[in-house]
């Protein structure tokens, strides 16, 4: 959903991306490398200098930073590939919703073949449910106060060979450069890596299928379990 990131920030939305572990091992990857990967990707996500006055901002940390132990001094995260849902996973994402007083929230679609990503997408939506208890302090919530984000959102990050059917498609023809740039950014994941060299046409092909659904260059697919509350008709493409 990299072409919808940067819209939300140019928009003048803050947006805050939550990494819940950092990716490391990887057969090309090293954590130090990632971390460097990681902030070009954002930085080539941010509002550019012509949406610059909207004030909108992409705000990047990982899940735990200043709690759980670093490593090489670098904020490592839950572990990668083996990510459990855990009561303390729950209350440590239920105090970055609270500390950034999150509105809405997007997680990877729950139809997945990748045991993180499923693991990440239960953490989440139980958090959701966390950060609205009252009387009880979440790790590095900062004391700011309760709330039940009023959206959850699904993206398609699958790992199986299926065709989202999604609830909306965002229009992100303008942003799909930004989006391109931020996947070229992880070379050592993408062009430097020969088994995955073809996934980013492939991610343009498929924004280029999705857009083609609502008549635009590129689209991003979302799916959402709750009605979308709508005051005029205006917007719907």
């Amino acid at each position: 959903m990299g072409g919808t990131i940067a819209l939300l920030a140019a928009q003048g939305h803050r947006v805050v991306i939550l990494d819940i572990t950092n990716g490391e091992p990887t057969p090309l990857g090293t954590p130090e490398l990632r971390a460097k990967e990681t902030a070009a990707a954002t930085a080539a996500l941010a509002p550019t200098a012509a949406h610059a006055h909207n004030g909108g901002s992409i705000v990047r940390t990982m899940l735990g930073q200043g709690i759980l132990p670093d490593k090489n001094g670098l904020p490592t995260g839950l572990p990668n590939r083996s990510v459990q849902h855990t009561l303390e996973a729950r209350h440590l994402v239920a105090g970055v919703i609270r500390k950034y007083q999150i509105s809405m929230i997007f997680v990877p679609h729950p139809l997945d073949a990748h045991p993180d990503h499923l693991a990440v997408t239960r953490i989440v939506v139980d958090a959701r449910f966390d950060a609205m208890l009252t009387s009880l302090p979440m790790p590095g919530d900062d004391g700011q106060s309760p709330l039940y984000p009023n959206w959850l959102f699904y993206y398609y990050a699958t790992h199986l060979r299926v065709l989202p059917q999604p609830s909306f498609i965002i229009d992100t023809s303008a942003f799909a450069q930004q989006k391109r740039a931020a996947i070229a950014a992880y070379h050592s994941q993408m062009a430097g890596n020969p088994k995955n060299a073809d996934v980013p046409a492939r991610l343009a092909a498929m924004d280029t299928y999705i857009g083609s659904r609502i008549n635009a260059a590129a689209g991003e697919a979302f799916y959402t379990d709750e009605p979308l509350g709508l005051t005029n008709l205006d917007s719907i493409l």
